[in-house]
């Protein structure tokens, strides 16, 4: 008899590293407020763990945790990129009022410019010319 437990399991890490990835990204660009977003992953990873502690096979309680524990560190993440945005690190969504008010602050590294979008050969993801001081601020010639 095939065991697929380890099979599912994996395909769960998966999936669970890949919505980390995406799914991070897209809730902080688009929510004003974190928090709301992040209570929500802690109380359905929280849920999906305590559900695997009684599930009636290893595979099913497998699954669950491992979704469970990844939408738990996906919460802590959403904290994580929005200093990733306030540093420059991560683009800002001038449409999101969040964003918006860390782009018009003075002294400001926030940036529109989406660094995993630029051409392989560029590092700097800015046409090649050298960086100073925060992304986005190019350094000066004399």
């Amino acid at each position: 008899m095939l065991q697929l437990t380890g099979l599912w399991m994996a395909i769960a890490t998966f999936l669970g590293i890949w919505w980390g990835h995406v799914g991070v990204r897209w809730l902080e660009a688009r929510s004003a407020d974190v928090r709301r977003p992040a209570l929500a992953l802690i109380s359905i990873g929280i849920g999906l763990n305590l559900y695997s502690l009684f599930a009636p096979s290893l595979t099913i309680a497998g699954v669950c945790s491992i979704i469970g524990i990844t939408l738990l560190w996906d919460a802590f993440e959403l904290y994580r990129q929005q200093r990733r945005v306030i540093k420059g690190h991560a683009p800002a969504n001038p449409a999101n009022p969040r964003h918006a008010a860390y782009l018009a602050a003075p002294d400001s590294h926030a940036t529109t410019a989406d660094l995993l979008k630029r051409e392989p050969s560029d590092p700097t993801g800015f046409g090649g010319t050298q960086m100073s001081g925060g992304i986005g601020h190019t350094a000066s010639s004399d």
